[in-house]
C-alpha cells in the first residue's frame, strides 16, 4: 500500500486508540508491516506487541487474521479492539454456530479487516478454502513460540501454521513473541517465512519486576505472610498439581483473601467466570496451573508466585511476564526445592518426545535450577540466558541483601563421601538422613549406622545441608539418576572438588523469614504501587470503582474501559471538558464519545465534595 509518513502514523495513533506517541520498538515494526515484509518480532510482556500488528491491520486495505491460543484471550483483545471503534471479528468453539457464521460473514464483508481464531480453527480445511476467496493480506501468528519443537511451549496444533506460507503465498507473515532463545528463533522463522523475514529481538529486559527465590519451607505459612501486606492487589500463585492449586486457594481464602483456584479439572464455564472476575475486579488472586496465564493481558498484576518449580527458564521468564504489564512496579518470587527439580526431571524424562528434544529440556531445566542457586544478579542471570547482557539491577533480593559466599569444599567432601559409600544408589532425603546420623529402619536395615560417613554433618541444619546439595546439583557437580530413581551420583566436577583440585564456593543459606523475601525489592515495589505521583488517591480509587461497574455491565476487561495509568491522570488534572479530556494519553475519541459523561460527572461530583479541604 501507498507509504504513510510518521506524523499520519502519528495522528492514526491517537485517533485510534488515544495514544500520542509510540512506544520503543513499535514504530519501526509498524513501518515495516504497512512496507509489506514479513516480520519476527521478540518484545517483552507489556511493551505494546498487538499494537504493532492491529494499527498496520486498520491502515492496510487488506484483511488480516490473527491467530491465537486461547480463547479468553481473542475475547479480550476484540472487546478492547471494539471499544476503540474498530471492528473486528472472532471465531471460536465458544461461540454458537450462529454467533461463529455472522462473524464470518461481518469478515467476509466490509464490516471486518481483523479476525480473530485458534490455530485448529484456522487449519481447519474448510475454512482454508473459504479464506482462499478472500484478499487476505496478513496472518499474524501470536505467542508464536509455541510453534517451535525447541520452544518451552510447543503445541502440536500450531505446527501446521507452517503451510500458511504454501497456501497463500501473497499474504504476510508476522509472528510475535515474549520469549525464544536463539534455537527457538531460527526454528520460527524457517517454518513460518522460509526465512525471508525482518527479525526484531526487542529485549528481555523487565526491569520494573523485582526478582526473589526463597526455599520452599512451610511454604503455606509464608505465603500467607508473605502476600499479607499485598491485600488488594492483583496476583497470580502457580502451583504444580491441581490438588494443589485447590488446596493452596482454600488456604488463601480461610486467611481472608479474595483467590480463586483455576486449573483443567475445572468446568468451562467455572473458568470463563473465573477468568471474567479476574479481569474486572481489583484485589483478586488467581491459584492456578499453567493452564491459566497464556497471553493474559491485564496491566496492573502487581505480584506472580511460583509455590514451586516452573518447567524451564522460558516458561519461567513466560509465567512471571504476566506481572507488571503497566510498568508499573510488580514482585515475582518463586518457592523450589530439590524435590521439585526431581519431580520436573521425571516429567521431561517420562513425557513423550525425542532424546533430543528431552535433553534440550533437561538443560533449560538446569539453567532454571541456576538462577535458583545465582549468588550474584539475578536478572543479570535470566539476561544472559537469552543472549543479553546487563549490569547488576540492584531490585532483586541478591542486589538487594547480597549472600555470603564462602569455601565450603570439606562439607561438599562429606557428601560425596556419604553418596560413594552408601553406593550411589539412593536420593536425597537418604543422604541426609546418613549425614545426620539419623536413626531409622531404613539406616539399620542397610547397616548405614556403621559407614564412616555416618553423623558426619550432624551439627550442621538439615536446610543448610539441603541448600548445599542443591548448589552441588546447580553447579554440575552431582546429578540424580532418572533411571535409578533420582538416585545421587558424583560427576567429574564432583570428583574435582572432592580430590580438592576445585572449590566448592557456595552461599551460607539465612534463616527462615516469613516476612518479604527482599525487604527492599518488596519495599520497593509496593511503596512506589501505593504511590500515585501527584494524583488524588481517592479520587483513583472512585474512578477504579466506576470503571469497574462499566465494564461488569459490558462484559469487557476493566483495562477494555481505560488503562490505570489514564485513571492516574484523571485523578491528578481533573479534566472537566471533552477537550481536556481528549488531552490524556490512552483517550482516543471512541473512548470520549462512550465515557466522557460518566467520568467527567465522577470527577465533578469528587470535586464538588472535596473543594473545601
Amino acid at each position: 500500500m501507498t507509504a504513510i509518513s510518521e506524523p499520519e502514523l502519528l495522528a492514526s495513533l491517537k485517533t485510534t486508540f488515544g495514544y500520542d506517541h509510540f512506544r520503543e520498538g513499535q514504530l519501526e515494526i509498524v513501518e515495516t508491516l504497512l512496507g509489506g515484509s514479513d516480520a519476527f518480532v521478540v518484545m517483552p510482556t507489556g511493551a505494546g506487541k498487538s499494537l504493532c500488528y492491529q494499527l498496520p491491520a486498520i491502515l492496510s486495505e487488506r484483511k488480516t487474521i490473527v491467530v491465537s491460543p486461547l480463547v479468553a484471550l481473542i475475547d479480550d483483545q476484540v472487546a478492547a479492539l471494539r471499544q476503540n471503534g474498530v471492528a473486528a471479528s472472532k471465531i471460536h468453539s465458544q461461540q454458537s454456530y450462529e454467533e461463529n457464521a455472522n462473524q464470518w460473514r461481518r469478515f467476509a464483508g466490509p464490516g471486518a479487516q481483523l479476525l480473530y481464531m485458534s490455530p485448529e480453527r484456522l487449519m481447519q480445511p474448510r475454512m482454508l478454502e473459504a479464506l482462499q476467496h478472500q484478499s487476505v493480506g496478513m496472518f499474524v501468528v501470536d505467542e508464536a513460540h509455541c510453534i517451535s519443537k525447541w520452544g518451552a511451549a510447543f503445541r502440536p496444533e500450531y505446527e501446521a501454521l507452517s503451510q500458511l506460507k504454501t497456501l497463500f503465498p501473497e499474504a504476510q507473515i508476522a509472528a510475535f513473541t515474549a520469549t525464544a532463545d536463539e534455537a527457538t528463533r531460527q526454528d520460527i522463522v524457517r517454518k513460518l517465512s522460509n526465512e525471508n523475514c525482518r527479525v526484531f529481538v526487542k529485549g528481555f529486559d523487565r526491569p520494573n519486576l523485582s526478582l526473589a527465590v526463597l526455599p520452599k519451607e512451610k511454604l503455606k505459612e509464608r505465603l500467607v505472610s508473605l502476600l499479607e501486606p499485598k491485600r488488594g492487589q492483583s496476583g497470580i500463585v502457580y502451583c504444580l498439581s491441581r490438588k494443589d492449586t485447590d488446596e493452596m486457594a482454600a488456604v488463601l481464602s480461610a486467611a481472608g483473601f479474595s483467590a480463586l483456584a483455576y486449573h483443567a479439572g475445572k468446568d468451562g464455564e467455572y473458568r470463563r467466570e473465573a477468568q471474567n472476575r479476574f479481569m474486572t475486579e481489583d484485589g483478586l488472586i488467581m491459584v492456578a496451573t499453567i493452564a491459566f496465564g497464556m497471553g493474559i493481558d491485564k496491566p496492573d498484576i502487581r505480584f506472580v508466585v511460583h509455590a514451586s518449580l516452573p518447567s524451564s527458564m522460558e516458561a519461567f521468564y513466560q509465567e512471571i511476564g504476566r506481572a507488571g504489564r503497566d510498568g508499573e512496579p510488580a514482585e515475582t518470587i518463586m518457592f523450589y526445592s530439590l524435590q521439585d527439580f526431581i519431580k520436573r526431571q521425571n516429567m521431561i524424562f517420562d513425557g513423550e518426545g525425542e532424546a533430543e528434544f528431552k535433553q534440550l529440556e533437561y538443560k533449560r531445566l538446569e539453567s532454571l535450577l541456576g538462577y535458583c542457586e545465582a549468588t550474584t544478579c539475578r536478572r543479570m542471570s535470566i539476561l544472559t540466558y537469552f543472549d543479553e547482557t546487563s549490569a547488576p539491577c540492584g531490585n532483586c533480593d541478591n542486589c538487594l541483601d547480597p549472600p555470603a559466599v564462602e569455601d565450603y569444599s570439606a562439607k561438599a567432601q562429606a557428601i560425596f563421601s556419604a553418596i560413594e559409600q552408601t553406593g550411589q544408589f539412593f536420593g536425597q532425603a537418604h543422604i541426609l538422613d546418613v549425614l545426620k546420623g539419623a536413626q531409622n529402619a531404613k539406616i539399620r536395615q542397610r547397616n548405614h549406622q556403621d559407614l564412616a560417613c555416618f553423623g558426619a554433618l550432624a551439627d550442621d541444619p538439615k536446610p543448610v545441608l539441603q541448600s548445599w546439595m542443591r548448589q552441588l546439583i546447580a553447579i554440575g557437580a552431582v546429578r540424580a539418576n532418572l533411571s535409578r530413581y533420582g538416585a545421587l551420583e558424583i560427576t567429574e566436577i564432583g570428583a574435582q572438588i572432592s580430590q580438592g583440585s576445585m572449590a566448592f564456593m557456595a552461599k551460607t543459606p539465612k534463616a527462615s523469614k516469613t516476612s518479604s523475601p527482599s525487604s527492599g525489592a518488596s519495599g520497593r515495589a509496593s511503596k512506589k504501587t501505593s504511590s500515585l505521583e501527584g494524583a488524588d488517591e481517592a479520587l483513583f480509587q472512585d474512578l477504579k470503582a466506576l470503571r469497574l461497574n462499566i465494564a461488569q455491565e459490558k462484559n469487557i476487561p476493566a483495562y477494555a474501559v481505560f488503562h490505570d495509568s489514564a485513571l492516574k491522570e484523571f485523578a491528578t488534572r481533573k479534566p472537566k471538558t471533552r477537550a481536556q479530556f481528549e488531552e490524556i494519553n490512552g483517550v482516543g475519541p471512541k473512548k470520549l464519545d462512550r465515557y466522557f459523561e460518566a467520568f467527567s460527572e465522577a470527577i465533578a461530583l469528587y470535586v464538588s465534595a472535596h473543594k473545601n479541604g
